[in-house]
């Protein structure tokens, strides 16, 4: 079959991108994870609840139809190996050939899967409180708050009834039920998992509403918003604390076409009215680097968010698909079905900044593969900040991953926001990424932290040297080549998660040099520096690592046999 989507996680933990597929076959359903380097690892037979694949009512264990999709990827237990995480009911064949079995074949549930092998780690039922109508479809993601499920069936009358899950994993063999909602307000075609009100806990959020990550709590709801293709949230404002949203419309009784509100309560900005219409598509960014923040943009033309003044007609307005960091500056480019185009402010129009089909001959059209001319996944996969793009070949044989072109811009990798990596666990109509703080022409430089290595404990040997020049601060770390340590504490997480740590180092030696870094306590890894070829030749080391949203992070670098290169600082982003 074709392929369908695709989800990209680092499944066998060995620091490198790999690839989950959709063959979107008829009867059974099947998904197929293959490393980096195309070597195939594992595949789930979704077995024969998965032949009824209906976009209104599917079977209990069918994946992707529509925006229902019902697969993520993510490191939920934060271990370096992102896990598979799927709905599946009775029949489902998983990568180690176990079948998972169950007596009513409607009951569905909630599987963590093994992201190298496939297997099942754990599982958890889904309660339908709706089961007389029939299995759920939905979406998964996933947020700090735990794993996301959001579940719908659709009755006779042709209203849906939506339930929402939270589930907890403990790493291994349980997980639990945090809480359920059922909730019939306006949805679109995709769920939001970030702070909306900034409490520390991911929330829900739809298109109408918001849910709680701590509890399922209604936060808010927006009064008049009804069921629409595309909603937003984002920092689009620099110049007010916290998130904005902005939606739009389908066929609103009242007139509603597009409106931008407080993310936190749900408080309205402005609205934008006129005849009873299907809008169709809305996305968001900053097109227009001489206005201040963002500006969003659908069929009703490009708008300044925060001012609420008209930049463009809708004639002369970007094709709003999926917004895009593609090149080296803040301002947002776009991804309109093979083409990346970047709009060019005060000309009234949209300019094409790359055309994709002039490099890759035989990409697939949107009839083929791509859903509504989104590619199979995008995002920042390779960790340079920019989005890359995966799309797929007419044969559906290859995935083609394009890559943006040489920049130098410096800021930290976007996967390091949390909000960001959420929205890279959810598909359903796939919709722009965002991240919880404001990326935008007039941004303020990166914050980081940056700490000496004079400034660290020194233990077994290692001294703190100034014979090599070039080094900042005072002095530098040199390691001997077995036992030495160099402990830095009380590091700074900056809201905490990955970070992508910058060490800065030279290595005089013609051979790289291997020794450990342990992180909070936790197991020891390999870390190497390669050479700079000269001893005053100072470059940037960067690893990925999890740290505490405070200030009582600890990292230890040590040199177990074969040296270490002399570090002089580094950088938390």
């Amino acid at each position: 079959g074709s392929i369908h989507f695709a989800w990209v996680g680092d499944l066998n933990g060995d620091g490198n991108p790999d690839y989950l597929i959709d063959r979107n076959t008829t009867n059974p359903q099947t998904i197929e994870a293959y490393t980096h380097n195309g070597t195939f690892l594992w595949e789930v037979n979704f077995g024969p609840n998965s032949a009824n694949q209906d976009n209104i009512s599917p079977g209990s264990a069918t994946i992707d139809v529509g925006h229902n999709d019902g697969v993520t990827v993510y490191d939920v237990n934060g271990d370096g190996r992102a896990e598979v995480i799927i709905k599946i009911a009775n029949g489902v064949r998983f990568g180690n050939g176990v079948t998972f079995s169950n007596s009513n074949n409607n009951n569905q549930f909630i599987g963590v899967l093994n992201g190298a092998t496939g297997a099942l780690l754990a599982s958890a039922a889904v309660p339908n409180d709706f089961l007389s109508v029939g299995p759920l479809s939905g979406w998964l993601g996933v947020g700090n708050c735990g794993i996301v499920f959001f579940g719908q069936n659709r009755n006779a009358s042709g209203s849906f009834n939506q339930q929402h899950y939270c589930y907890t994993w403990n790493g291994s063999s349980s997980l639990t039920l945090k809480w359920k909602v059922n909730n019939n307000s306006a949805r679109g075609h995709q769920m939001r998992i970030v702070d909306v009100n900034r409490d520390g806990t991911d929330d829900m959020a739809h298109l109408g509403f918001a849910l709680s990550g701590v509890n399922g709590a209604v936060l808010y709801t927006l009064a008049g918003v009804n069921h629409g293709d595309r909603y937003h949230i984002a920092d689009m404002d620099p110049a007010r604390a916290g998130l904005e949203g902005y939606g739009i419309q389908q066929d609103n009784p009242n007139g509603l076409h597009e409106y931008y509100y407080d993310a936190a309560n749900g408080t309205f900005f402005w609205k934008h009215s006129g005849a009873v219409t299907d809008v169709g598509r809305g996305d968001a960014g900053d097109l227009d680097g001489t206005q201040p923040g963002w500006e969003v943009f659908s069929f009703d033309g490009v708008h300044n968010a925060r001012t609420n003044v008209m930049l463009a007609q809708p004639a002369n307005s970007p094709w709003p698909s999926l917004r895009l960091w593609w090149d080296a500056n803040d301002l947002a480019d776009s991804y309109n079905d093979g083409k990346i185009e970047k709009f060019v402010p005060n000309a009234g129009t949209s300019g094409r900044w790359v055309t994709v089909m002039t490099r890759i001959t035989d990409y697939a059209s949107d009839a083929v593969t791509e859903d509504r001319g989104a590619p199979l996944f995008y995002g920042d996969i390779l960790g340079d900040w920019r989005e890359e793009v995966v799309v797929g070949n007419s044969a559906n044989n290859k995935l083609y991953i394009l890559t943006p072109p040489g920049t130098s811009n410096t800021r930290p990798t976007l996967r390091n926001d949390r909000y960001y990596r959420n929205c890279l666990s959810i598909k359903g109509y796939m919709q722009s990424h965002h991240v919880s703080f404001y990326l935008g022409a007039d941004a303020p430089p990166p914050a980081s932290d940056t700490y000496q290595a004079e400034s660290a404990t020194a233990a077994g040997g290692v001294t703190f040297d100034t014979n090599n020049s070039g080094f900042n601060g005072t002095a530098f770390a040199n390691f001997p080549a077995t036992g030495g340590s160099l402990t830095f504490n009380n590091i700074d997480g900056n809201g905490g998660g990955t970070k992508s740590l910058a060490i800065r180092y030279a290595n005089g030696n013609a051979a790289a040099r291997t020794g450990t870094i342990r992180v909070n306590g936790g197991t020891a890894t390999s870390i190497t520096f390669a050479s700079t070829g000269g001893w005053t030749n100072w470059t940037t080391l960067n690893v990925n690592i999890t740290l505490n949203n405070n200030g009582t992070n600890s990292i230890v670098f040590a040199s177990t046999g074969n040296d270490l290169g002399n570090i002089d600082e580094i950088t938390v982003p």
